[in-house]
Order: structure tokens, then C-alpha cells, then sequence
């Protein structure tokens, strides 16, 4: 399978070094306008493969079965507006778009089109995120009412151009940090948001920061509440100067019958019972070459094992484009709900 990837920064590389260890996958080239940024790929895929300043150029002249888009946030759109015509398969990094405007028309250009389009949920394939769902879906806690969800953590890094601190490239922090949060708890959940509250700011980072004159807007703090169709409520607690944690993930699922929980870096997966009351854990392990080739725990790696079998096989994308947008929306309406003051629900989005 010979891919293409468009965007080589952080998460760029992080699929070049992947593509290596995937079997059956060939990297044949990549594209990025920034110089630093290619050399950063050629650094990391070899001299074998082609180079490209304008993604375009690469998918006239690339022979490639598969692109990987990992551009910035923002240029999302306008990229998949070039792609999607190709009939290449895709995989489109996290969060879909910025808009649910512009998530509706890729949802309704992917819609009937051949190829697999997935939407790059990598969160969903980290090994121990795997094991505390297949738990939770087997059973453990019984029928799930809550879901914490805690991401705990050091700031945004910083991005070429500084994209990265303004709502309105990046969708804002619910969007750009957590959608894939909001994926998770739809497919832990097995069930569909209703209305969202949420509380955040922008308190400790960014505060003496200015680009061109220009303060940034994004928020470093958010506690979110969603209320699910089937009864259940998800949490999240998101912070983005707590470095001096211990876990930067904490996952808890919380039944009638116990308790699921998984803590990463470290790989535990807990599962307690009410009655007789029993509390078991195992660490969940991932190949040092897989956690070396990237920053979540092993998670692209099997993403892209999954991306190619859905092409090999002819199957589906485990992760839609309706995924995506599905988890965009959800951000937008806790961006929404901390600027208005009030309950989003999520009607308001068509949902």
C-alpha cells in the first residue's frame, strides 16, 4: 500500500515513523511548505522517498494509493476539498474541520464516494485505551452511568507560524485538545450527546504571549459535562499546566456492577467489582519499537494497521467522517456553553 502524507510536522512524522513498522506499507512521499518541515521528513523517511512544497504537486505526480492529511487545523477544509476528488483512501487527522459547517460538507462529499475516508482518532487505538473499552463493552462495571474522562497535562507545544494559539485556527481547545475526548465517549458509551455544560478558561498559559501585536484566545482549563441519550453522563477535566502529574490520562467507567479504569503513561487498566467487592489490575504493554515510533502510547500504529486493513479488505472505516463531525460538534457546543454561560444542547447543531 503506497501512501502519501500531507503535513510533516509533530503528527506528520509521527505517521512517517509509523508507515516504517506498518507491513505492507511503503511511504513513496510527503508534502509540507515549510522547509524546516520537509527536512524533518527526509530526516525521518530516507532519501527514497519524494519530497513535495505543495501537496497538490504530489498528488499529480505521486503514485499513491492512500493520503494521510496532518496539515494544521485550519487548512483542513480546503486540502480535503483537493483530496476527496482524487479517489485516493483517506485518513484526515483529527479534528475534522474547524466548523460544523465545513465538517457537513466533507460528511456530505464523503457520502456515496468510493475509497475508505477515516477520521484520524488515534486516542480510540492506544493499547490499554483498547483494553478498558473492550472491558467496559464486555461488561465489567455492569451498565455504565458515568465516564471520567481526565487529561492532565504540559501546554500546547508551539507550531510553525504559531497557529496553534488562536480559536480561530485551531476550532478553539475543545475542539483542537479534546475532540477526540468527545469520540471517546460516544464510543465507550455506545450512545449519543443531548446537551453539554461546560466551565474553562484561560488562566496560568499564553498570558504574556503576543504574535503581532495579537494576544492569544485559547483556553488552557475546561470541565465539561455531557448528558447522553441513554441516561449515562460523561465528564471531562482538562488541564494544560499540570506537568507535575503522575498520569496524563485517567479514564474511569462507573456501573451498577463496578468500576473500569485506565492510567497511561504506565498502561494500567483496573477493574473493581461492587459486590463481592474485588479490585484486579493489569498493564497493559506496548512493543518499544511501536511506543518509540510516536507519542500515544502505540495508538497511530494500530490505527494504521486498522486504515489498511479497511483497504485491504474492502471493509469500513471504524472512524467516520460522521465521527468526526459528530466530535467537532460536541467541542463547539462546550466552546459555546462557556461563552454564553448556559447548556448547549446539541439540537442546536442539527444533532
Amino acid at each position: 500500500m503506497r501512501y502519501g502524507v500531507i503535513g510533516t510536522g509533530l503528527m506528520g512524522l509521527e505517521h512517517i515513523r509509523n508507515l516504517a513498522l506498518v507491513p505492507g506499507a511503503q511511504l513513496v512521499a510527503a508534502a509540507d511548505p515549510n522547509e524546516r518541515s520537509r527536512g524533518w521528513a527526509a530526516k525521518a523517511a530516507g532519501p527514497d522517498v519524494a519530497l513535495f512544497v505543495d501537496y497538490r504537486t504530489m498528488l499529480r505526480e505521486a503514485s499513491v494509493d492512500a493520503a494521510i492529511i496532518a496539515t494544521p487545523n485550519f487548512t483542513h477544509a480546503a486540502v480535503l476539498d483537493d483530496v476527496l476528488p482524487s479517489g485516493l483512501h483517506i485518513l484526515c487527522e483529527k479534528p475534522l474541520c474547524t466548523t460544523y459547517d465545513d465538517c457537513r460538507r466533507v460528511v456530505d462529499a464523503v457520502e456515496g464516494r468510493g475509497g475508505v475516508f477515516w477520521t484520524g482518532m488515534e486516542y480510540r487505538y492506544s493499547p490499554p485505551v483498547t483494553r478498558f473499552v473492550r472491558e467496559v463493552h464486555d461488561g465489567a462495571a455492569g451498565a455504565v452511568k458515568m465516564l471520567a474522562i481526565r487529561e492532565h497535562r504540559f501546554p500546547f507545544l508551539q507550531k510553525v507560524g504559531d497557529w496553534n494559539r488562536f480559536n480561530r485556527n485551531t476550532g478553539g481547545t475543545l475542539v483542537e485538545k479534546s475532540c477526540h475526548h468527545f469520540d471517546l465517549m460516544r464510543h465507550v458509551l455506545r450512545s449519543e450527546p443531548v446537551r453539554v455544560f461546560a466551565s474553562g478558561g484561560m488562566d496560568v498559559n499564553h498570558l504574556d504571549e503576543s504574535y503581532n501585536g495579537e494576544m492569544p484566545d485559547i483556553l488552557d482549563n475546561a470541565l465539561v459535562v455531557i448528558d447522553f441519550a441513554n441516561g449515562a453522563r460523561a465528564m471531562l477535566d482538562l488541564c494544560m499546566f499540570a506537568e507535575g502529574s503522575r498520569y496524563q490520562s485517567e479514564l474511569a467507567a462507573t456501573g451498577d456492577a463496578g468500576k473500569v479504569e485506565c492510567l497511561t503513561p504506565g498502561g494500567l487498566v483496573i477493574t473493581g467489582k461492587r459486590a463481592p467487592r474485588s479490585v484486579e489490575a493489569i498493564e497493559v504493554g506496548v512493543d518499544e519499537a511501536i511506543e518509540k515510533a510516536g507519542y500515544h502510547h502505540g495508538a497511530t500504529y494500530y490505527e494504521l494497521l486498522a486504515f489498511q486493513r479497511a483497504i485491504i479488505n474492502g471493509g469500513a472505516s471504524e472512524v467516520t467522517a460522521m465521527d468526526g463531525l459528530r466530535a467537532v460538534a460536541m467541542g463547539l457546543a462546550a466552546q459555546r456553553s462557556i461563552d454564553e454561560a448556559r447548556p448547549v444542547l446539541m439540537r442546536e447543531f442539527g444533532l
